[in-house]
């Protein structure tokens, strides 16, 4: 007998919800907090951050701002986590890099991805 085990892809929306909401209860700050200074309701930021609800890159925007993010932060991160979560390693070689690796031409700051 055999049982093929197929990867779900997590949602996007819902990586970038949970990435928003870490960031603001890392600040100790409410819904309403972030909400009132990224100029949405709070309902519709607590749909998004549980990823409920798909974001405009405007929104995104705003609601990087008020948590004092960029929105490369964000995407970044979502980034790191579907590539975990596809069974890969993403490594930033600007922090750390592997003495075994090429380094290509590349911007400043870019993460690699590598396959596992």
């Amino acid at each position: 007998m055999t049982i093929e085990l197929t990867r779900v892809e997590p949602l996007l929306r819902r990586l970038v919800g949970a990435i928003l909401r870490t960031h603001r209860e890392e600040q100790g700050r409410t819904l309403r907090d972030v909400a009132v200074q990224a100029r949405v309701s709070v309902a519709y930021l607590s749909e998004v951050e549980r990823g409920r609800k798909e974001a405009s890159s405007e929104v995104l925007v705003a609601i990087c701002r008020a948590l004092g993010m960029r929105l490369v932060d964000l995407v970044g991160a979502a980034h790191a986590q579907l590539a975990e979560a596809d069974g890969r390693i993403v490594v930033d070689l600007t922090a750390a890099p592997a003495p075994q690796l090429a380094r290509p031409a590349r911007e400043p700051g870019a993460a690699l991805l590598l396959a596992a």
